[in-house]
This record gives structure tokens, C-alpha cells and sequence, in this order.
């Protein structure tokens, strides 16, 4: 049987269909890059809705379900043929897949009297996805990563009750803290896997010696302490006790970082980006649990952003650029452009946090965010474009 890497090589149909990373992350920036303007021109230039949808819920979603989404798919496409040892998804199957994302991309533009349609088309692309991951993982017995799979399925169905919410008031603000929940959740598992290893490769590569600490039972406590966080949330966010287990396990997870040592690597953007991200995390747990316990103090919108923009923006962009690097047979190594891609969606998630605290600059700073959140991505797809859609070195 032909390896992952000998089937890409002899795949001879377009490059940008040899492999899931590419579509997924070129478009999902491309995406990312111009959803968030879409939203701002709404609110600012039209009447507050796109589609048949009002622009916020619009905007939610397709950052959520639309960009994220796209993102996910995209590494797991990737990442599942290397913990399963079976060949990768590739031309007309990932051809179509990729086409229910963007066909989900397109129902967002319907007008109100088709949201059943528009709905379905969106709902789609997520539960077919969730049913390649569920083949591929089963198919090779890898119940390691049954628990992913398990996550894909939930995000699906988050989006499904997105979707309902006019139906059933409580799907919607239900969904989107599902999805929220699932993505941190994802982020502390698979990041939490890669961020040491890549740390460790980085600094055994320099002769630096004491790097991060291995994975060992306080990573699977907060692991589980981070899940019943999690959870709480989405079912009681407003509960006090909630908020004392959300501050707990942000700052579990921000101990968890320590063990990691992200300072020896502080001399690699591609490794350092990994730890900044995950810092987010934690942040963003606390600034939720914080919100629950004192409202007054701490603006519920921080919090969300804090994982949104910071944790999840940072790290998804961390991974495409270090993913596409890599499989694309080019140093592991960030250049200017890949460095002033990172800086900017870090200041786009240091802005967008800071905004709701800073009541008499909130527009004005929310605008900024925005702006500085679509040239980071605009940034990577003019520098990664190119890789993702020739064939690799």
C-alpha cells in the first residue's frame, strides 16, 4: 500500500486538491478575511442584517461554523491519515467536501423566506464531515481519537441548533456556547499535544537542554477539569458555581503552559505563537469565569473574545502557517511575513478584549480589531497562497 506522502506525490489531478490542508486553509483565510467586513459594512453602511439574517448572528455563525469550521476540517484532513496510518481524502471526495463548505458559505446570502433551505445547505457540510472523520478513525481502530470525533459530531450538531433557534429560543445562544466549547475543548487536546512536542523538537534541534515537561497525570486533570468547565458553561453559564470552575480551569491551563517552557523557543515564531495562543485560553476561561462571578466588573463579550479572537483566531493561524510549512517541503521556520501575520491577529485579540472594557472607545476600537483581524488573514493568504496551491517543493 502507498504511504500518505507517495500518494500525494502521484495524485495527478490540481495541486489544491491533493491534500485537505489546502483548500481548507486558503479559503477558510480568504473567508475570514472578508466575513468580518461584510459584518462592519452591515452595521455601518446598511441595515444591520446580511442575508435574511441579523448581522450579528450572521457574523457568529460564520466565524464559528463558516471560518473555524473550515479550519478544523481542514487539519483533521490532515492530521487524521497520520494517527490512522490510512490515505489521506483526496481529489473528487475532497473536491465535494470542500464544495458543501462553500455552498454553506453561500446559503448565509439567502434571503429570510428560504432559511429552511439555506439552513440545510449549511447544516450539510458539517455532519458529512463528522461521518469521514467517525469512517476514518473507526476503520483503523484508533480509539485515541474517538474523543475528537466525538467533538466534530457535537460541533455539528451546534450548528443544527443554530439553526433552530426560532423554533426553540434556547438552541441558539445553546449553539453557539456548544460550538465555543467544543473548539477550546479541541484546542486544549490537540494543542496541548503538539504545542511540547514542537517545543521539544525545537529546542533538542538547538542543544537547548530542560525542555517541556511530558505529558503526565496533571495535563489529563485539567484536560477533565477544563471539560466539566466547559460544560457547565454551556448549560449554566450565569451560575456562580460555574464561574469559580471556569477561573479554576484557566488557571490550570495557564500552569499546564508553564510546564511547557515556551520561553526556551522565545528565539522561533512558529513555536513561540503555539504557547501565546494557548495563553489566550486560559485568559479567556478566567475573563468567562470572572464574568459570571462579578458582571459589573468584567464584561461577558471579553471573555468570549478572549478565546474567539485570541485563542482560537491566534492558534488557528499558528497551525496553517507551521502545517502548510511543513507539508509543502519548506523550513520550519517563520520569515517576516509569516511574523507580522502573527503580530497582527495578536493585536486584533488584545484590541477586541480590550473593547468592552474601554465603554467610550468600544466602536472605535471594535473597528480597529476588525481591521487588523482581516489583514492578518489577507496577510497569510498573499504569503501561504502560493504554497497551497502549487505543488509542494
Amino acid at each position: 500500500m502507498a504511504t500518505t506522502a507517495q500518494s500525494i506525490r502521484q495524485y495527478p489531478g490540481p495541486p489544491l486538491f491533493s491534500f485537505g490542508f489546502r483548500p481548507f486553509f486558503l479559503f477558510s483565510a480568504v473567508w475570514a478575511a472578508i466575513a468580518v467586513p461584510i459584518w462592519v459594512a452591515s452595521m455601518t453602511l446598511g441595515d444591520g442584517t446580511v442575508g435574511g439574517m441579523d448581522g450579528r448572528l450572521w457574523h457568529i455563525h460564520e466565524m464559528l461554523f463558516g471560518y473555524l469550521a473550515g479550519v478544523i476540517a481542514g487539519f483533521l484532513l490532515t492530521a487524521v491519515p497520520n494517527w490512522t496510518g490510512r490515505l489521506p481524502v483526496t481529489g473528487l471526495k475532497l473536491t465535494g467536501l470542500f464544495a458543501l463548505w462553500v455552498a454553506g458559505r453561500a446559503a448565509g446570502f439567502l434571503p429570510a423566506p428560504m432559511a429552511v433551505p439555506a439552513a440545510v445547505i449549511d447544516s450539510a457540510f458539517l455532519v458529512v464531515f463528522a461521518a469521514v472523520i467517525w469512517r476514518e478513525v473507526l476503520a483503523a481502530k484508533n480509539r485515541r481519537n474517538l474523543p475528537v470525533c466525538l467533538m466534530v459530531s457535537v460541533l455539528a450538531a451546534a450548528n443544527i441548533a443554530f439553526h433552530l433557534r426560532d423554533q426553540i429560543p434556547l438552541f441558539g445562544p445553546g449553539g453557539e456556547r456548544a460550538a465555543v466549547a467544543v473548539i477550546t475543548g479541541l484546542i486544549a487536546l490537540i494543542g496541548g499535544r503538539v504545542t511540547p512536542s514542537f517545543t521539544q523538537n525545537w529546542t533538542r534541534a538547538q542543544g537547548i537542554a530542560g525542555g517541556p515537561t511530558a505529558f503526565n497525570r496533571f495535563d489529563a486533570g485539567v484536560l477533565a477539569l477544563t471539560a466539566v468547565a466547559l460544560v457547565s458553561w454551556v448549560a449554566a453559564p450565569w451560575s456562580s458555581l460555574t464561574g469559580g470552575v471556569m477561573v479554576l480551569a484557566g488557571l490550570a491551563n495557564l500552569a499546564r503552559l508553564a510546564r511547557w517552557r515556551g520561553w526556551l523557543a522565545r528565539r522561533e515564531a512558529l513555536v513561540w505563537i503555539l504557547h501565546l495562543g494557548y495563553a489566550w485560553l486560559g485568559l479567556g476561561l478566567i475573563l468567562l469565569g470572572l464574568a459570571a462571578l462579578v458582571p459589573d466588573a468584567v464584561p461577558f463579550t471579553a471573555g468570549v473574545h478572549a478565546l474567539t479572537t485570541g485563542a482560537m483566531g491566534v492558534e488557528t493561524l499558528a497551525m496553517m502557517t507551521r502545517a502548510t510549512r511543513g507539508h509543502t517541503g519548506r523550513p520550519r521556520v517563520a520569515d517576516r511575513s509569516t511574523t507580522a501575520v502573527y503580530l497582527l491577529i495578536l493585536a486584533a485579540a488584545v484590541v477586541r478584549v480590550s473593547a468592552p472594557f474601554l465603554t467610550e472607545w468600544t466602536v472605535a476600537l471594535l473597528a480597529i480589531s476588525a481591521t487588523l483581524w482581516a489583514l492578518a488573514f489577507a496577510g497569510f493568504v498573499a504569503a501561504y497562497g502560493p504554497m497551497l496551491w502549487r505543488r509542494p517543493l
